[in-house]
């Protein structure tokens, strides 16, 4: 198992993830990349539990990834049954995550936006731009930005479909697709290839 996590997570970080996975076993399946989330955690009807994680990510996601996925089967074995993103789990990911939070393993353009993400977890890593514009620094290069890093009433290509940006509503944009005219919300972090 340490041979592959070499693979996808930071070295420090092999031996302390092993750990973990050994005292909390699943089926561990890395996955090709799913657009709308960057992993996920269920119990299987075996009763064993698997958590899949996107190949694509840097070395820092995965391992953010990981163990926020490992905070569900934790609180599942815990409480069975709560909200998926409530206390318990909150309590539990900062729980694990605070071993890794060290600049051993995370690089020091990381670190204090992870800090304050794990104050109060969301659901999503994405949730929090600022985090998530660190982890992108470590990201293979590509064309897609940010919606956010765009400006008003520029075109962009997202699922092959072409938009125009309109104004932030709190945290989403409402754009408009050229071809059909009708309006999409797009989420802050949401990433497009600009025109």
């Amino acid at each position: 198992m340490k041979k592959i996590l070499e693979k996808y997570i930071p070295l420090a970080s092999v031996d302390l993830v092993a750990n973990l996975l050994d005292k909390y076993p699943c089926k561990l399946k890395i996955v090709n990349n799913r657009s709308t989330k960057h992993g996920d955690f269920r119990k299987l009807k075996t009763g064993q539990y698997q958590i899949t994680i996107n190949n694509d990510l840097n070395h820092y996601r995965f391992l953010l990834t990981l163990i926020h996925e490992l905070a569900h089967l934790v609180t599942h074995q815990k409480n069975s049954r709560v909200k998926p993103h409530g206390l318990e789990w909150k309590i539990n990911f900062q729980h694990l995550m605070l071993p890794f939070v060290n600049p051993e393993i995370y690089p020091l353009e990381i670190l204090p936006f992870l800090a304050r993400y794990l104050q109060n977890p969301k659901a999503s890593t994405d949730a929090d731009v600022h985090l998530s514009l660190a982890l992108k620094q470590f990201d293979q290069k590509n064309d897609r930005h940010y919606i956010f890093e765009l400006s008003v009433k520029s075109k962009f290509i997202h699922n092959n479909r072409i938009f125009e940006l309109g104004e932030k509503r709190r945290t989403r944009y409402e754009c408009v697709e050229i071809k059909t005219k009708k309006k999409y919300l797009f989420h802050q972090n949401a990433e497009v290839n600009k025109i």
